[in-house]
C-alpha cells in the first residue's frame, strides 16, 4: 500500500433501542403532558423537583410521587443574551431554578421575562405549556411572571424568617 491510499469505509452509529423512563421519570413526563408537575418524598419528607429515582440523601428508592403547583419563587438566575439553537426561546431569556409551591429543591427552566431588568430573585413565575404535548420535559416551554410577580417575597428559608406569624 502506497503512503498516499486512505482507507474509507462506511460505517452509520445508530441506536436502536428504546429506553425506559421507569415509573418515576415516567410519572414526571406523563403529568409534564397533562399539564402538572410532580416530584417525589425522600424518607425525610422533602419534596423533590423534577424527581429522583434514589434519595439523594440514604439512596434509598424513591416512589411517593407528590403533585405541585406549576408555579413558583426563582431562587437564582442567569441572563442568557444569545440564545443558541436548540434552547427553550430564540429571544434572550433568564437560566432559573425555580421552587415551585410544594417542592423542596429548585427545577432549572428558562423564564421569559424580556430583559434582565425584568428579571428579579423572589419573583413568582408561573409554568408556560406547549400547546401539543408528548409527555417530553419540552412540554413545559418556560416559565413567566406571574401578574404580581414582583410583589412577592424575596426568597428566603422559611425555617430562618424573621418575625415570623
Amino acid at each position: 500500500m502506497a503512503a498516499t491510499d486512505v482507507l474509507v469505509a462506511s460505517h452509520e452509529i445508530t441506536y436502536t433501542y428504546t429506553r425506559s423512563t421507569g415509573p418515576v421519570i415516567g410519572a414526571f413526563l406523563t403529568a409534564l403532558r397533562d399539564r402538572r408537575i410532580v416530584g417525589v418524598r425522600t424518607a425525610d419528607g422533602r419534596v423533590l423537583v423534577p424527581p429522583a429515582e434514589y434519595d439523594p440523601v440514604t439512596s434509598e428508592d424513591l416512589s411517593e410521587i407528590v403533585e405541585v403547583a406549576d408555579e413558583g419563587v426563582v431562587m437564582t438566575w442567569a441572563w442568557n443574551d444569545t440564545p443558541r439553537l436548540g434552547q427553550p426561546l430564540d429571544r434572550p431569556f433568564a437560566w432559573a431554578l425555580v421552587k415551585l409551591d410544594g417542592a423542596d429543591t429548585g427545577l432549572l427552566a428558562a423564564v421569559d421575562v424580556g430583559s434582565a431588568d425584568a428579571m428579579s430573585t423572589g419573583m413568582r413565575v408561573k409554568a408556560q405549556w406547549a400547546d401539543e404535548r408528548v409527555g417530553s420535559i419540552r412540554d413545559l416551554v418556560c416559565f413567566e411572571p406571574c401578574q404580581d410577580a414582583h410583589a412577592a417575597e424575596v426568597f428566603a428559608d422559611p425555617d430562618k424568617s424573621e418575625g415570623a406569624a
